[in-house]
Order: structure tokens, then C-alpha cells, then sequence
């Protein structure tokens, strides 16, 4: 069938990244299958995070159908649109169907983008990963696809206003080689191994990533751990739980 909506809203945040002068750095593209299933998976630090990855896999010919909260379907701008691009709505009450659906796309030489943190890591640093993601590539007999992006977060965030100022912002990419996920092997092995190496792609892309804060005021972007204003994991945690970190 026809991608009616997918292609148009391609082509729509192309024009954009354009106006807003991003400098966008993708490498490893080579690495996205050209036919078959796959499972995308992505470090989360950003509200426009499923756009950039779905850009990584244009060159290969391909498109990526996320899965999703499904308050996003029910949006009256947003829901037409990310039903007509087939993305995958999620009902964290009743995952199940939302599973039986990506399984189904797997199966069928889909590629399904999924951000196994489940949301938004305020601290841009990883969070734990949830199984999901190597349960659907053992079940579906599919890659796991791991990736990792850096500086979405200076455009829109969560608890930061938008950013669509012409700012030349940089957004850094970098997708790693398939991972096998044998059906034989634990999952929760599986998605250790596979949050190490977004791990690994993470700290490339923030390597490779060409500017730094401008000044004080500017250092919310960056984690911690690299010297940064965002609040650490530990912190999140504690702003959530209302519970304090543990010592040590």
C-alpha cells in the first residue's frame, strides 16, 4: 500500500530541520537492514526523538512504524497522523495488544522502533531498559538494531520549553551493527547487552558532537557526569519517588 501520510511528513520535517539549519551527523546507516523485520531501539531524551531515528533508516530505503503512548493517537493533530504513518499505540494497561500488533509487523518485514526506557531520561543518561524490545526480536526471530542520538534534547524536552529558534543546533547520530537475539538465551541478558551498546553508541555520539554550552546559563543540556546542569539519575529518581536516593 501506499504511504500516504509517512512520505508527506518526511518531506514536512525535512523542510523544517532545514528552516531551523540543524546540523544533523548520521553514521552507521549502512547498518539498518534493506528487507526484513528489525527491532530499532534508541536512547530517549527527547519528544522529537522518533522523527531523527526514523531519519537514520531513509538511506536503506526503509520506514520505521514506533510504538507509542496512545494519548498520542488520541491528539486530534497528532492521532490522524500517527495512525496514517501505521506507528503502534500502547496501552500500558493492555500492552499485550500493542505486542501481538509489533509482532505481527515483525513478522511481516517490518522494522518497529521502540525506546526501551519507556519514557523521557531527564538526566540524559540511560535508564534502565525494559525487556520488550529483545522478547519481540526472539519471538519474531528478528535483529535488534541498537542506536543512540544526541542534542534532540536542545530543541524540546521534557520540563524545558521548545526550541525552534534558528539556533544551527547539531544533532548527532549513530546507528550500531544488528544484534543477534537468540530464543534460546535469557531476555533480560539480552537487553543488558543491548543497553551497553547504546551505551557505547551514546558516548560516540557525544564525542562527535561539535559544540559545547555557550556559557553557564546554557549547561542544562548536558549530563552531570560530563560536567552539566541536568539533574542526575539518582535525583530524577528522587523527584519521582519523592523517596531519597540511597547513599553510596
Amino acid at each position: 500500500m501506499a504511504e500516504l501520510v509517512y512520505q508527506p511528513v518526511i518531506g514536512a520535517a525535512r523542510t523544517m530541520f532545514k528552516a531551523l539549519d540543524l546540523k544533523i551527523d548520521t553514521q552507521g546507516s549502512e547498518n539498518i537492514p534493506r528487507t526484513g523485520g528489525a527491532v530499532l531501539v534508541s536512547n530517549h531524551i527527547s519528544y522529537l526523538d522518533f522523527i531523527f531515528a526514523g531519519l537514520t533508516v531513509l538511506p536503506q530505503k526503509r520506514l520505521v512504524r514506533f510504538m507509542a503512548k496512545d494519548s498520542v493517537f488520541k491528539h486530534r493533530i497528532s492521532g490522524p497522523l500517527m495512525r496514517g504513518m501505521k506507528h503502534i499505540p500502547v496501552d500500558r494497561k493492555q500492552g499485550e495488544t500493542a505486542y501481538a500488533h509489533a509482532l505481527d509487523s515483525l513478522r511481516s518485514g517490518e522494522i518497529i522502533g521502540v525506546f526501551p526506557e519507556a519514557t523521557i531520561s531527564p538526566s540524559f543518561t540511560l535508564k534502565s531498559f525494559k525487556s520488550g524490545a529483545a522478547r519481540m526480536a526472539q519471538e519474531a526471530g528478528v535483529p535488534l538494531i541498537p542506536m543512540a542520538l544526541w542534542g534532540t534534547q536542545r530543541l524540546w524536552t521534557k520540563g524545558r520549553p521548545r526550541n525552534f529558534r534558528r539556533q544551527h543546533i547539531p544533532v548527532t547520530m549513530r546507528v550500531g551493527e544488528p544484534m543477534e537475539a537468540p530464543a534460546d538465551q535469557y531476555a533480560g541478558a539480552i537487553t543488558r547487552r543491548l543497553r551497553d551498546r547504546v551505551q557505547e553508541l551514546l558516548e560516540a555520539a557525544q564525542r562527535a558532537y561539535p559544540v559545547r554550552p555557550k556559557d553557564a546559563n546554557d549547561t542544562w543540556w548536558v549530563p552531570a557526569h560530563l560536567g552539566g546542569t541536568a539533574p542526575t539519575a539518582a535525583q530524577v529518581r528522587e523527584a519521582e519517588t519523592g523517596r531519597p536516593a540511597a547513599a553510596g
